[in-house]
């Protein structure tokens, strides 16, 4: 596909004297691999017919991470397994399988969520503690760990720079297109950019996160600040959306930072002022909608 020059976007309101170089995002391609130090990867493991049910997300050094969840009362064991880790503000990877949603298992999901963390911890070469976990799908019934066992090698091994679109379409389950974005603007001199990928049709409503959504950057930012300004985001976009009133047991959006914009770290609220926008997809003007790559 031939380039396009990016469309840049106004920042308005997020926009802070000496924190933007140039004011504006705009778009580029890539995804979830578009900020440095990323790769992803999606492929068909047997939990679906045919289509693509597991991704993967690997960033080459560990990250600042953080992360909102559903309030929903009934929480699927992936939810509780990556809110847990994230409670030290730090990742490495994401394990996501579709077409099933290791929800409603008991005791059993947990211990599958963990395994299924283990095995990509294991192949990838990072600390387990560092992956985090999403499943989607169908409710009640236990996740098939014989075909993860199988697909997490091979999607490991299929990790790469340009696998964005894979990972994107390896997460879908009721979803008409793949959803994946991505901006870039100048911060103190440096490059910084904030890729994402998200699933959801159904079972939409406020009260976070309304779907599956995984966002990467290559900022440098102190983990408490990222989950402030993650969480200033989801406010203003995931939870002001209602599609049939239901919440999820799965929902989740998760976000991991891996500093290798060499930018000044973030350590403080008036310098991540540009992040909530660039999280909705660089501040969209009324009217206009985030692009869906294809």
């Amino acid at each position: 596909m031939a380039s396009k020059k990016p469309r840049a976007l106004p920042v308005r309101a997020f926009i802070r004297k000496g924190v933007t170089d140039t004011g504006a995002f705009a778009w580029v391609g890539g995804g979830v691999t578009a900020a440095a130090g990323f790769l992803a990867s999606g492929l068909n493991t047997g939990i679906k017919k045919s289509k693509k049910d597991l991704a993967l997300i690997l960033s080459e050094i560990p990250c600042a991470a953080a992360g909102v969840f559903t309030t929903n009362r009934v929480k699927a064991a992936p939810v509780l397994l990556t809110r847990e880790r994230l409670a030290a503000g730090r990742a490495q990877a994401v394990v996501v399988n579709s077409g099933n949603a290791n929800a409603c298992t008991g005791p059993r999901g947990l211990d599958d969520a963990r395994a299924m963390a283990a095995m990509a911890a294991e192949v990838l070469g990072v600390p387990e503690e560092l992956v985090l976990v999403a499943s989607t799908g169908v409710i009640g019934v236990p996740l098939p760990l014989e075909k993860l066992k199988a697909g997490i090698p091979r999607a490991a091994a299929g990790l790469r720079r340009g696998g964005n679109t894979d990972a994107a379409e390896a997460i879908l389950t009721t979803d008409t297109t793949v959803k994946e974005a991505a901006v870039t603007f100048t911060l103190g001199g440096r490059q910084v950019t904030v890729g994402g990928m998200a699933k959801g049709s159904g079972m939409i409503h406020p009260n976070m996160a309304t779907m599956l959504a995984f966002l990467t950057t290559d900022a440098a930012i102190a983990p408490a600040v990222l989950h402030r300004a993650f969480r200033a985001a989801a406010d203003v976009s995931f939870n002001m959306i209602s599609v049939d009133g239901d919440t999820s047991t799965n929902d989740m959006a998760v976000i991991l930072a891996n500093g290798l914009a060499g930018n000044e770290p973030i350590t403080n609220a008036d310098a991540a002022a540009p992040f909530p926008a660039a999280f909705q997809g660089g501040g969209v003007p009324p009217g206009e909608t985030v692009r869906t790559e294809k």
